[in-house]
């Protein structure tokens, strides 16, 4: 039987869930209609799915219609939950990527667009909900030609508009589908949308022959194009990713829902046709071919408390079997494939096999994670891994019980399997479990699945801020150890000299000593001193940066004096040094990127400009401006909650730590009281 592995991706709230849904009915996989907003559909099972009314988690059903089996990949459509969206393209063989036709192309839209023309992968564009009330097909599509660029082209078009919409007309085969009740009825295209179709129609020849040199020269000489040659041209273009048809329809009312279907299975690659990645075997990159052992990728990795791990793998070549050995490549590890598992979102049916092209579930492998290659011992193939994008946004967790520390932290660990986008880590300095993550609403899953998963409640707490201290000035000062207990006594005596170095140079130790007055294997013990008086700070306890230190004078006991001296009189000379020498904090500056539509771009720079930011520039990308600017990260906790309210949900932003940076001395003064009380407390 022949496969479509085709994954639905777009802007999140554009209908891609729903369009799912009306598939599986259509195909005879569901009884009836399920929808998101009645927290019924197959796709989006999660508990927190449910409730949000929105796709969290990527999910995968199988399931056929005319002879052909499809694997539908349903991914999420914010970008806070990203690394799913990268998931289900990374193994899909095409893409149909869904726009709310109302809105347009939104920035989630834009994202997948542009990992699409990376990969190359074949796409159809689904242009939804056009029975809507003031909905304006014409508009909509105009719009997405305008942003996403050349090779768009209509392939449906309504018939009728807003609520009145009553069907689509196929402008390829020319034929019309009315919909009434989910039943679709083939007629004759209507008298009045004769000249529309006819224009659109146009557009479509004029695409075709522009990806086309055989029918480029016809459509100058203005020769007759057979539909044979169309049919040809756009299955190619569309393999080749240099032509995108759009089809028009409305998921909740099936209305376009099965012709959608006809040109997935018309248009979309089978697994023979797709474009495989590139492998390596040792040192040889090798072209991956649909023939051949056993070789297969695991996109996900799903933890369920009453199976344990779950692995869903893309078989690329070959055969996998129940039973069967093979190779985890990427870890050089065996594993034996015990249960496989077809899946229809949270359902599952065993199989005893999975042929080229097939997406199952894998329970009980030992060594196997989401971005490991499986393959065939005779031929041990690596397959590249998903390039995930690295967290941007970091919360303080506290287990609400004594006790729990140990369950938290294998509950991250797993939650982590699942989702490699989120990390957790312990920061020594602040003495804080930190999580990570893709945004806010990120986080709030992960925190509800500890206790859902793993029965651990955990409170959040703000991220405490790395600040560090510096001098501004140069200075010189003397420390000396002299200690008499009756026996043998303790002494050291340095002089050092500091000086301020230029930022992110750290620090830098320079032995000045002439003549021996400080032995030489007393000096690496003095430089120990020096570093530890600069961790433990001057001001407010936060270690010293950028400094140089050149220890020129000195003198020496030739009994009393030793290692544990010369590092006291050490640490005493910096300490006696920086009370001289300006000290000032130092706070973590973050590199803030923000897209937004033009209509709020003043609304965010003044908020930035409220927190602190130095605007460095703007510029336009799609129909979106990026604002870039440097901002304090101690103002930058909760951000993106502030910018979906000042965007309606429509902006996005990303940080990354860029450079240290002196703290105006009204807030430094604040920080510094409120650092030195908690010190306090902890001493107490």
């Amino acid at each position: 039987m022949e496969i479509r592995n085709f994954v639905l991706a777009g802007h999140g709230g554009c209908g891609k869930t729903s369009l799912g849904e009306a598939m599986l009915f259509l195909s005879g996989a569901t009884t009836r209609l399920n929808r998101v907003d009645e927290g019924n559909s197959i796709l989006d099972y999660d508990e927190d799915e449910i409730e949000r009314r929105i796709s969290i988690n990527l999910s995968v059903a199988t399931f056929e219609r005319d002879g052909v089996t499809f694997n539908l990949l349903d991914t999420p459509g914010y970008l806070d939950f990203w690394g799913d969206v990268l998931s289900g393209l990374s193994v899909a063989d095409g893409a149909v990527v869904v726009v709310d036709t109302a809105s347009g192309v939104e920035v989630g839209t834009e994202r997948v667009w542009q990992f699409c023309e990376e990969r190359k992968l074949p796409r159809i564009i689904f242009l939804n909900k056009i029975r809507k009330e003031g909905v304006d097909f014409e508009s909509g599509y105009n719009g997405v030609k305008e942003d996403l660029g050349g090779g768009v082209f209509p392939l449906t078009i309504p018939i009728g508009t807003g609520l009145e919409v009553k069907g689509v007309v196929d402008l390829l085969r020319k034929k019309a589908f009315f919909y009434s009740d989910g039943k679709v009825e083939e007629r004759e295209i209507p008298q009045e949308l004769q000249d529309k179709v006819e224009e659109y129609r146009g557009y479509l020849i004029e695409a075709l022959a522009e990806s086309d040199e055989t029918l480029m020269e016809k459509y100058v000489e203005e020769q007759p194009i057979t539909d044979e040659e169309l049919i040809s041209a756009l299955k190619r273009g569309v393999l080749e990713g240099t032509v995108f048809p759009a089809l028009c329809g409305d998921a909740l009312h099936l209305i376009g829902v099965d012709v959608l279907m006809y040109y997935i299975k018309e248009l979309l690659p089978s697994p023979k046709e797709a474009r495989l990645p590139k492998g390596k075997k040792g040192e040889e990159e090798v072209e991956l071919t649909p023939d051949g052992p056993f070789v297969g990728f695991v996109f996900k990795t799903l933890f369920e408390p009453h199976i344990g791990e779950m692995n869903l793998i893309r078989v690329y070549r070959g055969k996998l079997t129940s039973g069967m050995e093979v190779k985890n490549t990427t870890r050089d590890k065996s594993e034996k494939v015990n249960q496989m598992y077809m899946l229809k979102g949270k359902e599952r049916k065993e199989v005893k096999e999975a042929d080229t092209g097939a997406i199952v579930a894998l329970v009980k492998l030992k060594e196997t994670k989401t971005g490991d290659t499986l393959a065939d011992p005779s031929d041990p193939i690596v397959l590249p891994p998903i390039k995930f994008p690295e967290p941007s946004i970091s919360v303080a967790i506290v287990p609400k019980s004594k006790g729990d520390e140990e369950k938290v932290s294998n509950g991250l660990a797993r939650l982590h399997e699942e989702d490699p986008t989120f990390v957790s880590s312990y920061d020594a300095e602040m003495k804080q479990t930190l999580i990570s993550g893709l945004g806010e609403g990120h986080l709030e899953i992960i925190v509800r699945r500890l206790k859902r998963k793993f029965d651990v409640d955990v409170e959040i707490e703000r991220p405490k801020i790395h600040y560090r201290e510096t001098i501004k000035k140069k200075a010189e000062a003397q420390g000396k150890y002299k200690k008499q207990t009756g026996g043998r006594g303790q002494y050291g005596d340095v002089w050092i000299r500091i000086e301020p170095l230029e930022r992110g140079k750290g620090f830098e130790f320079v032995d000045a000593i002439v003549g021996g007055v400080v032995p030489a294997k007393y000096i690496p013990a003095v430089e120990k001193g020096v570093k530890e008086a600069m961790e433990n700070g001057i001001l407010a306890g936060y270690p010293v940066v950028d400094v140089k230190v050149t220890l020129y004078d000195g003198s020496h006991h030739p009994v009393d004096s030793s290692d544990i001296a010369f590092k006291i009189a050490g640490s005493l000379a910096f300490k006696n040094a920086a009370a001289k020498a300006n000290v000032v904090l130092l706070e973590p500056i973050l590199e803030v990127e923000v897209i937004v539509p033009e209509e709020f771009m003043g609304d965010v720079i003044g908020d930035l400009n409220a927190r602190r930011g130095k605007i460095l520039g703007m510029e336009r990308v799609g129909k979106y401006q990026k604002i870039k600017a440097y901002v304090p990260e101690a103002e930058m906790y909760k951000y993106s909650t502030t910018l979906r309210s000042l965007t309606q949900g429509k902006g996005t932003f990303t940080q990354r730590f860029a450079f240290y940076e002196e703290v105006p001395k009204e807030i430094a003064d604040r920080i510094v009281e409120e650092r030195r009380k908690e010190m306090e407390e902890e001493n107490k």
